[in-house]
């Protein structure tokens, strides 16, 4: 059992200004792992007061004082990267090779790529007698979510330290240890007092306040649609800057050229990584009508060869979905699937034999989907792979537009032209071409209601910037 009862403002751990706690369940074994207190406003608020009266000071450090920080932490966390995967593994159902390969050593992918922006940014340009100056944004507000849980925290928190901001986070209250431990690094890592600021809490109370507070500049959040429009309304009172890393139901367009055999199983694989717990997850395939049935014994196969188990155990690629609120929520989809006349090809409703306990999920593919079906509208956030025929290159390209979502798109093509003008045909803030991997140093975020803003690299790091222009400059 770990007992996180404490905030950390200003520099150190802080009893909550009203006691209340919150059980962290295990979501292999449904038992409680650890305790943590959910804050409230009065706890933003001491907070808040940290933040700015850092600001006033952190704001004026030097590149390289930024830059000794961010190697401090860097150095910190390296040691401590075991006990992030494990953590990560226990209170959100990671396996342990996803925590080690991924979840854990992204944050510090992040961190290393925020320390290579800093060294060469210029922050200071001229254009003829006007001076374009670039300052950190201030105090920013940022609430992350619980499937790739400190990867969402880094990807705000090390723009941030860089630019020269300070900061009160709100990590989920799902999968909260990770965010504790993170805090604990930031604090031997000698991070000034009063810029990296922790209040565990869930989003009506702790994430309304930190959108709502007068006192914060920026908020950067990550999670669905839904919260991500209350942010934006709650903030809007105080015209702060509103950065949103929101849902997402991609299109995986397989093209009538592409290795259709490798194409369906690396899709299916994809969408299935992670319990199917990421935003820019390949959920829906798009194939030609004429290889359909190919297709959907393609997806089958690779169903059929997802180890679903103990996320602590070899051999297992994926373990449960977080919560039993996200497991019956995706039972809910799953039965809308069939009920509406998706071909059900692989898995369906219940739990996968052997495993009564636990939030587990069968990975599910449907097949002969159409783009009004449930399943093709709403984001599963659970194991399970929607395939649409097409007729041709543009009804592809139309169904993979036809959503309110806009955040990742994926091509696959013999061709790398065809591939890359389809590509930009695409409504999505970022594709993926013939299965490439994800870009640190490119942006990642959004079109439509997948958000606004981008994070990862320079362009994430410029989120925490204001720019200032001063006329009348002599050389």
């Amino acid at each position: 059992m770990k007992e996180a009862l404490q905030f950390y403002i200003d520099g150190k751990w802080v009893d909550p200004v009203t006691p209340k706690t919150l059980d962290v369940i295990n979501p292999t074994t449904e038992e409680v792992i650890g305790r943590i207190s959910l804050g409230s406003a009065a706890d933003v608020d001491k907070a808040v007061v940290a933040a700015r009266r850092a600001f006033e000071t952190f704001s004026q450090t030097s590149r390289e004082e930024r830059i000794a920080l961010l190697e401090r932490i860097i150095g910190v966390y390296s040691a401590h990267l075991p006990e992030m995967a494990e953590i990560i593994s226990q209170e959100m159902g990671a396996p342990m090779w996803l925590a080690n390969a991924a979840q854990a050593p992204s944050a510090l992918a992040h961190l290393m790529q925020a320390l290579e922006v800093l060294k060469t940014y210029e922050f200071v340009e001229n254009k003829g007698s006007t001076r374009i100056i670039r300052e950190p944004v201030g105090v920013c507000g940022f609430i992350t979510p619980w499937n790739w849980p400190v990867n969402q925290i880094a990807c705000k928190v090390a723009p941030a330290i860089a630019a020269g901001c300070t900061m009160v986070l709100k990590p989920t209250e799902i999968a909260p240890l990770n965010g504790i431990l993170f805090a604990k690094i930031m604090h031997e890592a000698g991070v000034p007092a009063g810029v990296f600021n922790l209040i565990n809490g869930d989003g009506p109370t702790v994430g309304e306040a930190i959108a709502k507070h007068p006192g914060i500049d920026m908020v950067s959040f990550t999670g669905s649609t839904r919260a991500g429009v209350a942010v934006a309304k709650n903030a809007a009172e105080t015209v702060k800057r509103v950065a949103q890393e929101l849902g997402g139901k991609s299109a995986n367009i397989i093209l009538d050229d592409a290795d259709l055999a490798g194409a369906v199983t690396g899709g299916a694989r994809s969408c299935f990584m992670n319990s199917g717990q990421s935003c820019n997850a390949p959920t829906r395939m798009l194939v030609p009508k004429a290889r359909l049935a190919e297709a959907a014994k393609l997806a089958k196969a690779e169903a059929e060869r997802t180890v679903v188990g103990n996320p602590a155990t070899d051999g297992t690629n994926i373990g449960p979905v977080v919560s039993k609120t996200q497991y019956d929520k995706i039972q809910r989809l799953i039965e809308a699937g069939v009920k509406e006349g998706a071909e059900l090809v692989a898995g369906g409703p219940g739990k996968p034999a052997g495993l009564e306990k636990g939030y587990f999920v069968k990975p599910t593919v449907f097949a002969n989907v159409r783009n009004d079906m449930t399943i093709a509208r709403e984001e599963i956030f659970g194991p399970v792979l929607s395939i649409l025929p097409y007729e041709d290159e543009a009804d592809a390209i139309r169904i993979a537009n036809d959503t309110v979502y806009g955040l990742s798109g994926y091509v696959s093509s013999g061709d790398p032209k065809r591939a890359l003008r389809v590509a930009s045909k695409l409504r999505t803030g970022n594709v993926h071409i013939n299965g490439a991997n994800a870009d640190f140093n490119a942006p990642f975020g959004g079109y439509k209601q997948s958000g606004n803003g981008r994070e990862w690299g320079p362009y994430g790091f410029e989120e925490f910037l204001e720019v200032k222009a001063v006329m009348g400059v002599e050389e």
